[in-house]
């Protein structure tokens, strides 16, 4: 077994970006803009984007569910690797920031695919539930750290069996191994991998991917 651990320099990241698939124009130009807002970092990163439109394509998903959109890098990311009619639902509490990408999305043919719902995450996944509609393929988790726990039960019963729930952040810069650490973002988080760990209801991987990506198949 190999024990070899690589860093992302800047160096290794620019290789990455020349041997990775060509990455949209409208994405580029969509991560330029968001980079230059105070909450950047909230953004995921362009290998993380990849990484979904590579499992929404290898699992033929069509009906996607995103909690924290954000400017919308991540739901132009997935959009792009829909088939034609497929559709997201973004769930987005802050309508100024989701409105930075909604040009980008126009300019990239997909906004008729993206549905916006603005408000509460716990609000609009209620209602999701309450509407009883056909269920998802895809849930991607990346909003308020501390309602983790609660997003994850309502994703379980909106993903169909054998989809697929991406959580991000699972690793909060490697603060959930310090058991010192003691912030409600990280306590949620860190009880949560610790509940997967052993949920039978789902198999799982944690991958070292940015903030980390934790990957959920809901069994039937």
């Amino acid at each position: 077994m190999s024990q070899v651990r690589v860093s992302l320099n800047e160096s290794l990241r620019c290789y990455l970006a020349r041997t990775q698939p060509a990455e949209h124009q409208q994405l580029i130009a969509l991560r330029a803009r968001t980079q230059m807002m105070p909450r950047a970092a909230m953004q995921i990163t362009a290998e993380q984007g990849h990484l979904l439109a590579f499992l929404i394509r290898l699992m033929g998903a069509r009906r996607v569910l995103e909690l924290g959109t954000f400017t919308g890098y991540s739901t132009m990311a997935v959009s792009l690797a829909l088939p034609a009619d497929g559709e997201v639902i973004a769930c987005e509490c802050d309508e100024e920031c989701v409105n930075v990408g909604r040009p980008f999305w126009a300019r990239a043919g997909f906004a008729a695919n993206i549905h916006v719902r603005i408000g509460c995450a716990l609000e609009s996944l209620a209602s999701l539930e309450r509407e009883r509609s056909e269920p998802f393929d895809f849930v991607f988790i990346d909003a308020d750290k501390t309602e983790y726990d609660r997003y994850y039960e309502s994703a379980l019963r909106l993903v169909r069996p054998g989809g697929l729930v991406v959580l991000d952040n699972t690793l909060q810069r490697g603060e959930v191994a310090k058991p010192e650490v003691r912030d409600p973002r990280t306590i949620s988080v860190r009880e949560l991998n610790r509940k997967i760990s052993t949920d039978d209801r789902v198999d799982h991987v944690v991958l070292p991917i940015a903030d980390g990506v934790t990957l959920l198949r809901r069994k039937s």
